[in-house]
């Protein structure tokens, strides 16, 4: 639904972050509630697995965190996303919980899996929300190490490039000069209509990304003709998440171990994992992430004393032996408390 022309539009703005898994989209997320902007943002976080990581890794900020987990935003939850965002239109409107009131823009964080088209389409079928929000863009964000072979493999990949409004070309710092022209290229031929931008650390200027009006529906339908038209988005039935708690500190030095036995056999099966872990000796929560072979870590805030310490872990890929990682996972619980 389009404002008629001279009429000022009050709708709520509501950005799209996409890409594919380990891009930078939760990284850009903090990038953003951070910034200054003097703006309240509601913040949607969609995650493959049946227990989200992501948002422990968003940073402490007022802004008001939904969380849909145990399915992708483009179809099994997509019915999650309209209820909430019907709950944050009443509430605006002053006809339900007046806590969710307070904001100024929505931003949702797709889950890399996702093919953002059916979640545009939310905003044009349903003519309640077409009334209400506006959306201004969709940002995908491609990991310049890993985007040939995640568009070579992946229709969902390829979906997100095609139907972005800006690209992220990010961590443009693992890649040559020769290497980065030849994807900028490419991302060019997939989707010129695009702005393209080049990123480390999902780094930008928010006004780049957020109140620009880019989406075009138009255009949209030009790339797919059917997008106002219902239906189901298959994905690959053989990638699938993993997913572990421990209460019991792990070992470093075990956990290591695994580490490195695993990405030598399953590194390239193995598109994302996440987690933040319980080290036995450590007060502080160790964040864990990498995708594929290329992996970081390093020591988050302290734990406070009214919460449980433990270690919640995600692995999301293709053809991956569940029994095998829940014994090796298993195995790097700490013998004795030091």
């Amino acid at each position: 639904m389009s404002q008629p022309i001279g009429q000022v539009d009050n709708r709520i703005p509501v950005t799209v972050l996409t890409g594919f898994l380990g891009a930078g989209k939760t990284t850009l997320l903090n990038n953003v509630l951070t910034a200054d902007h003097g703006q309240k943002i509601a913040v949607i976080v969609n995650e493959f697995g049946e227990v989200g990581i992501d948002n422990q890794l968003v940073v402490g900020v007022d802004e008001e965190i939904f969380e849909m987990n145990n399915g992708c935003i483009c179809c099994t939850v997509r019915g999650d996303l309209i209820r909430i965002l019907g709950e944050l239109m009443d509430a605006k409107k002053g006809s339900g919980n007046s806590a969710k009131a307070n904001f100024d823009r929505v931003l949702i964080e797709t889950t890399g899996l996702a093919d953002p088209a059916p979640v545009a389409q939310t905003f044009f079928v349903d003519e309640e929300m077409a009334e209400f929000y506006k959306l201004d863009a969709i940002v995908t964000v491609v990991d310049a190490k890993h985007a040939d072979q995640h568009l070579d493999d992946g229709h969902e990949a390829q979906e997100q490039v095609a139907f972005a409004d800006v690209l992220l070309l990010n961590k443009t710092d693992l890649v040559s000069p020769e290497d980065l022209k030849k994807l900028e290229q490419r991302l060019i031929a997939m989707n010129p209509a695009a702005k393209l931008h080049h990123t480390r650390q999902s780094q930008i200027d928010i006004n780049k990304i957020l109140g620009i009006d880019a989406f075009d529906l138009a255009k949209k339908l030009e790339i797919e003709p059917g997008f106002l038209t219902e239906e189901h988005h298959d994905h690959d039935d053989d990638v699938f998440s993993i997913f572990f708690r421990e209460e019991q500190p792990l070992d470093m030095e075990k956990l290591e171990t695994f580490l490195q036995e695993w990405l030598e056999d399953h590194g390239t099966d193995t598109f994302r994992y996440k987690g933040v872990l319980n080290i036995q000796g450590v007060k502080q929560r160790i964040v864990f992430q990498g995708i594929h072979m290329l992996f970081s870590s390093y020591p988050d805030r302290d734990w406070r004393s009214d919460e449980k310490r433990l270690s919640e872990f995600v692995i999301i890929g293709r053809n991956l032996d569940t029994e095998w990682f829940n014994k090796q996972f298993a195995g790097c619980v700490a013998t004795a408390v030091k």
